[in-house]
């Protein structure tokens, strides 16, 4: 009895140290770095497989940008066949600083951020926890319209800049330090320009209600959510949704305007007090990303119904085709869907967007059947960058080149800020 009984004591023990030295594996063993979703080229060059880009030739055209007086910092990134196949920076962080430009430096998105949350919101709705066509009012509170259109103008009406508002209600108001929830309230005393649906005039005050549908539907803050459900997945390590993520990134890039900038300009919480419009931050490395999300290349992030439905033209866009006339040539028609543009590229469908607060620039343009594009984002006003999205789209598809940078022309003054002074904020305009 007592020989059984020391067995059974025995091979208990030798069970329970067996158990304790898995756990001290556990422990002890390292943890594999995260495995990265995209592969990032550096600098120019690095492909294997045929290109349309001629990388050598861009790299130099961007570098000749970089002489204009009006150009401080610029990133720029290309995809070719669903690979991000040129990432670089240049110039400066700020004026007068040696900082230089990377593919990690930080800059403000502005209304790209339109996009996100088009995104975020229709994600939901195909979740179920939500329908596009429910009447905006149902889930933003705050959001006002004339004559009670909040209960007739859709989700979907928001997020396409349709609700039957002139552009960029309450600008202004937001400029001058009003809180955005007051705004949307007020937006019931102005007049409508079409019935909800019928015409598109672009908003912010108004738009930034997606923030408000995302956090009453989740029940948590709007950062926290599109960081969760999109940046942390897509690695998108840079990418934030506040002030604090941009002035407190390792290396950001400083906002400056005018034609000869002297030094940067104080970063405002304006905007990013609607953080929906115009409040995302992030790196070239994070936009690059964020466009292959787009061309479809993150399935378990953005499944083909969402992207679907925000990339289906939802209304016309004349004010675009009319602020494109320069490129005519290649862009006469636009439409807009759900936080993204729809353009005809010289017969190509191409989806894009620009965004423009004080201090910054921004772009994205691409053709999600061909899973090509290029993304854009510098620290002044100068609209002369404007140009490098053509000049990639016409590699891209091998038509005759072009000077769309203006390379051999007098630079033009900044919209707006003929003896320096600020461009209206969020001009991204339509």
């Amino acid at each position: 009895m007592r020989l059984r009984r020391f067995a059974w004591y025995f091979v208990a023990g030798l069970l329970a140290a067996a158990a304790l030295w898995i756990a001290a594996l556990r422990l002890t063993t390292p943890v594999p770095p995260p495995q990265h979703r995209f592969d990032v080229a550096v600098s120019s060059g690095g492909a294997t497989r045929p290109h349309a880009v001629d990388y050598a030739a861009l790299d130099a055209r961007l570098s000749r940008l970089m002489a204009d007086p009006a150009m401080v910092g610029l990133a720029v990134g290309v995809v070719e066949d669903g690979q991000i196949r040129f990432i670089k920076g240049y110039g400066v962080t700020f004026a007068g600083g040696s900082e230089p430009v990377t593919a990690d430096t930080v800059f403000r998105w502005a209304s790209l951020s339109k996009g996100v949350a088009a995104d975020m919101v229709a994600s939901l709705a195909n979740d179920g926890r939500l329908s596009l066509n429910d009447p905006v009012g149902r889930w933003a509170p705050s959001l006002r319209l004339p004559g009670g259109n909040e209960q007739v103008a859709s989700v979907a009406n928001l997020l396409s800049h349709s609700l039957g508002l002139f552009g960029h209600a309450q600008d202004a108001k937001l400029e001058d330090g009003f809180e955005p929830h007051y705004l949307r309230g007020t937006l019931a005393t102005l007049h409508n320009i079409c019935a909800p649906g019928a015409c598109h005039a672009y908003q912010n005050v108004a738009y930034d209600a997606a923030s408000e549908i995302v956090e009453r539907v989740t029940g948590r803050p709007y950062g926290e959510v599109v960081r969760e459900r999109f940046f942390a997945p897509l690695g998108m390590t840079g990418a934030s949704v506040s002030r604090a993520g941009l002035v407190g990134a390792p290396s950001w890039a400083r906002p400056h305007v005018g034609g000869h900038p002297r030094g940067p300009e104080e970063v405002t919480d304006t905007y990013y007090r609607v953080p929906a419009a115009g409040g995302v931050n992030g790196t070239i490395k994070d936009l690059a990303i964020w466009m292959l999300a787009q061309m479809g290349l993150a399935a378990d992030v953005l499944p083909p119904a969402v992207l679907t439905a925000v990339q289906t033209p939802r209304v016309r866009t004349p004010g675009e085709n009319f602020r494109r006339r320069k490129f005519r040539e290649r862009t006469a028609a636009s439409a807009y869907g759900l936080g993204w543009r729809i353009l005809d590229y010289a017969g190509h469908r191409v989806i894009g967007h620009h965004g423009g607060v004080r201090g910054y620039r921004s772009m994205i343009l691409f053709d999600p059947r061909l899973r090509a594009g290029v993304v854009v984002l510098w620290n002044s006003s100068s609209p002369r960058p404007n140009g490098i999205e053509y000049e990639v789209m016409d590699m891209i598809y091998r038509l005759p080149s072009r000077d769309w940078l203006e390379l051999d022309k007098a630079p033009e003054a900044a919209p707006g800020e003929p003896n320096g002074n600020a461009v209206h904020a969020e001009n991204e305009g339509g």
